[in-house]
C-alpha cells in the first residue's frame, strides 16, 4: 500500500480510498495506491508552500548540487526503476532501461542548468540615459503537475526538474494507469 507523500512524509489519505495498480500485460495486481481527497490536496499545497519558503532562497548552485545528488541516487536504484517500469507498463526491458537512462541524463542536464537559467532568462532593458533596468527571473510559487500515463518515470523527471530548478515547489499527481515508478521515486533514498 503506497500512502500519499506530503511534506516529506508518507501519510494516510483522509478518505481511506485507494486504487489497485495492475500489470497491464497480465492483469495481476501490483499494489494499492492511495487516492487523495480535497483535504489531502489542500494539505499538500500547504506543505509545498512551507517547502517553497526554504527552497526558493537557495542559490542556483545549491539547487544544482541537490539535483546532481538526485541523479546519483537514480543511478544507484536504476535496476529497481527498470523493473517497476516493466511491471507497470508494456515496455520491454531495453525501452525501460533507455527511459531510466534518459531520466538520469535529464536530471544531470537540469543540475548543470540550475545556476545558468537566471543569466539566460534575465536581461538588461533599454531605458533612458542615467538609469538601469534589469529583468531578473524569480520563483513564482507552487506549480501543480498532473502526470500523463506514459512514459511513467520520464514524465515525472521532465516536468518536475524545470519547476524546482527555477526555485518553485510543486504538487504532483501521478498517473492512475502506471503510478508505480513515480511513487517509488518519492521513497527515501531518492528524495
Amino acid at each position: 500500500m503506497y500512502k500519499l507523500f506530503i511534506g516529506g512524509k508518507f501519510t494516510r489519505t483522509e478518505s481511506e480510498r485507494y486504487l489497485a495498480a495492475k500489470n497491464p500485460s497480465s492483469g495481476e495486481k501490483i499494489c494499492n495506491i492511495s487516492r487523495a481527497s480535497r483535504k489531502d490536496v489542500r494539505n499538500a499545497v500547504t506543505a509545498a508552500r512551507t517547502g517553497f519558503n526554504s527552497w526558493s532562497v537557495k542559490t542556483g548552485y545549491e539547487r544544482g548540487q541537490i539535483l546532481y545528488r538526485l541523479a546519483e541516487m537514480l543511478e544507484g536504484r536504476k535496476e529497481q526503476f527498470i523493473f517497476e517500469i516493466i511491471s507497470s507498463t508494456t515496455l520491454s526491458r531495453q525501452k525501460a532501461s533507455k527511459e531510466v537512462e534518459k531520466c538520469i541524463d535529464r536530471t544531470v542536464w537540469y543540475a548543470g542548468f540550475s545556476d545558468k537559467w537566471a543569466q539566460l532568462a534575465g536581461t538588461v532593458n533599454p531605458v533612458q540615459d542615467g538609469y538601469f533596468n534589469f529583468s531578473i527571473p524569480e520563483p513564482t510559487g507552487i506549480v501543480g503537475i498532473v502526470l500523463p500515463d506514459e512514459p511513467s518515470l520520464l514524465a515525472l523527471v521532465t516536468r518536475m526538474c524545470p519547476v524546482i530548478v527555477s526555485g518553485n515547489s510543486c504538487v504532483i499527481i501521478s498517473s492512475e494507469k502506471s503510478p508505480l515508478s513515480a511513487l517509488s521515486f518519492s521513497e527515501p533514498g531518492v528524495l
